[in-house]
Parts: structure tokens; sequence; C-alpha cells
């Protein structure tokens, strides 16, 4: 799910009146520790584990816990904020770019990395409504060595 271009700030990120939007949209409070974790996931700019973010995100908030964290990044996910990323081993990530997009993920170290690629999701979205599932978007995985452990 996308944020609204007008709830995003120059460089593409939703600005914090954006974060806030979409969490009330959702029947969410607007905490400040959801919006320190939500901004500290868009610096980082990567994938990172809820236990990383969780440092990052500390020097925004000294009193946040790995609960909160949880329960915040739960919150952001529903509003459209982020996105989580099982990886298939070890904990899941979380993607500051809540758009569709692909991914890599190595089965030896268990990074993740953004695909480039155009791949045609309708075929598996039409195929999902017929069967009465309500999608909201697909994605590709595609699974391997990465680079380091090739």
């Amino acid at each position: 799910m996308s944020t609204p271009a007008d709830t995003k700030t120059s460089g593409g990120e939703p600005s914090r009146a954006g974060a806030a939007a979409a969490l009330r949209a959702r029947g969410y409070r607007v905490t400040p520790q959801r919006i320190a974790i939500q901004e500290t996931l868009v610096e980082l700019g990567r994938h990172v584990s809820a236990e990383e973010l969780l440092g990052a995100a500390r020097r925004r908030n000294s009193g946040l816990s790995l609960p909160t964290v949880y329960a915040a990044l739960d919150a952001l996910e529903d509003a459209g904020l982020v996105r989580r990323i099982a990886t298939g081993r070890g904990p899941a990530l979380y993607d500051p770019e809540p758009a569709d997009h692909h991914h890599l993920v190595c089965r030896h170290c268990g990074s993740v990395e953004d695909l480039e690629a155009t791949v045609a999701t309708s075929g598996a979205l039409d195929a999902a409504t017929g069967s009465g599932f309500h999608p909201e978007g697909a994605e590709l995985v595609v699974h391997g060595l990465c680079e380091r452990c090739g």
C-alpha cells in the first residue's frame, strides 16, 4: 500500500504529518514512539530487524523497548508506512519502502536486497481474486546466494 503523494517529503519518504495522517486513517493513535520508529527506519534507508531498529531509534526516544518497537511496526505496517519481509530464516526485516516491489533473499546469510525488475503480478492477483481471496498486493521474492556468499 503506498502513501499518498501529498503526504511525502521531496525525497519521497512519508513526512511526519503524512505518517500521522496514515496512522489516524487506520484508527491508530499517533505516539512519539511510532513516529520515532518510522522516522528512524526511513533515515536508515535499508532493511533492518526490529532489534537493529530499536538500537537506532533509542537515540530519538531513550524509553523504547523491544515490545514497543514490535507493536509500533505492526501499526506502521497496517497503516502502509513500512513493509515486513519474511526472510525464511532469522527474524523478519522491515523495509522503509512500503510500495510494492521485489526482493532478493540470500539463503545463506539472510541478507535482503531490493530487486529492480518489471514483473507482471497481475496473473497471481487475478488468480487470488478468483479463489475468493482479497489481495492487497504482490511481490516476487528470489531466493538464492548473494554475491558475498555465492
